[in-house]
């Protein structure tokens, strides 16, 4: 719900104009975090023209806006889905972006909320088969599984990426713990269709072991291969995995990091982004057409999610560096925020 008035564009709340994205009050631009007054960024604290830090005044300010927000999700978990394509989003910048995410899930940890992380890592999975000789083939934009193909996503997301992700958190400190959804019964699945494979949906999750971890303040890294009762491993479609823990442990929010800024009315014009939907918004987003391609799973996904008891969904940009500082801690955000209310925001 953003408030926002009919006349004026003005969030009554924050005090963002809905069309420029600036903050009536401070001047911050809700896209960069940059101060259209200052040119002050809100997370380097450089100011943009000449290069120099901020007074201490302008960053203790930085801090008490996003101290209401410390305050409110103390104690709270936050599931964070880093998609694979977050990270090739970033391009030859890749490590720097990981680490640039590391230090964002550190920091959330450090001020009191208890992140858990669920990845993907599709685009690694395709270069993987690609250098072994295989050439991978789709069903309706769905990854044929076989056995081979299954090896080659088990090698990727729990013996590289997971371990990619584990590592540069616990750069900052002993935190993070790397699992499977085959450990401990996280996720059971069950085949979803015979012509894909070992591709698997969702049956249940226990979360036990999850709740475990995240009591001890540690954070869980989880990647999305499932099991069913005989033991047999199924890939896991990781932005539906996401919505499914994140209902399981009762997060507050869902966030996805993904190479697109949020939802879109028009997919291809950056402008018409959306900061703020319902979920009947959505609904009928998603059945005019106006959401379509790979943004379907993880808007369905928030959806469920939502309306699993799930406070808030996020969907934004992961390979903008601490972008998902920027959506948590201010009022403006840098994503399209999902949630119950039925208010559709204008674009930023």
């Amino acid at each position: 719900m953003t408030g926002a008035d009919a006349v004026t564009g003005t969030d009554r709340v924050t005090g963002a104009d809905a069309v420029t994205g600036t903050d009536a009050v401070t001047g911050a631009d809700a896209v960069t975090g940059t101060d259209r007054v200052t040119g002050v960024d809100a997370v380097t604290g450089v100011d943009a023209v000449t290069g120099a830090h901020v007074e201490a005044t302008t960053k203790a300010a930085i801090l008490v806006e996003a101290l209401p927000y410390i305050r409110r999700f103390w104690g709270q978990v936050v599931v964070v889905k880093y998609g694979g394509n977050a990270l090739a989003g970033a391009g030859a910048s890749g490590d720097t972006a990981l680490a640039s995410f590391a230090t964002d899930i550190v920091l959330m940890r450090s001020v009191g909320m208890r992140p858990l992380v669920v990845h993907g890592g599709g685009p690694q999975i395709g270069q993987l088969m690609t250098r072994l000789g295989k050439v991978p083939e789709f069903i309706d934009g769905l990854r044929v599984t076989d056995a081979d193909t299954l090896d080659i996503a088990r090698m990727v997301l729990v013996g590289k990426v997971n371990r990619d992700i584990v590592s540069a958190i616990n750069v900052h400190a002993p935190l993070a713990v790397g699992v499977s959804g085959e450990d401990a019964g996280i996720i059971s699945a069950q085949a979803r269709d015979p012509q894909l494979g070992f591709v698997g949906d969702i049956a249940s999750v226990n979360p036990d072991l999850l709740n475990r971890l995240l009591a001890e303040d540690l954070i869980p890294v989880v990647a999305t291969i499932g099991s069913d009762p005989t033991g047999q491993a199924y890939n896991i479609n990781a932005d539906t995995a996401a919505g499914a823990l994140a209902v399981a442990v009762g997060a507050v929010k869902l966030v996805y990091l993904t190479d697109v800024d949020g939802i879109r009315r028009d997919r291809d014009d950056p402008a018409t982004r959306i900061s703020a939907a319902g979920t009947g918004d959505l609904e009928a987003m998603l059945a005019d057409g106006t959401i379509a391609g790979g943004m379907i799973p993880k808007v369905r996904s928030c959806l469920r999610a939502v309306n699993g008891g799930v406070g808030q969904a996020h969907i934004l940009d992961g390979t903008q560096s601490h972008a998902l500082l920027l959506e948590i801690f201010t009022r403006e955000g840098v994503g399209t925020m999902v949630s119950r209310d039925p208010l559709l925001a204008e674009t930023t």
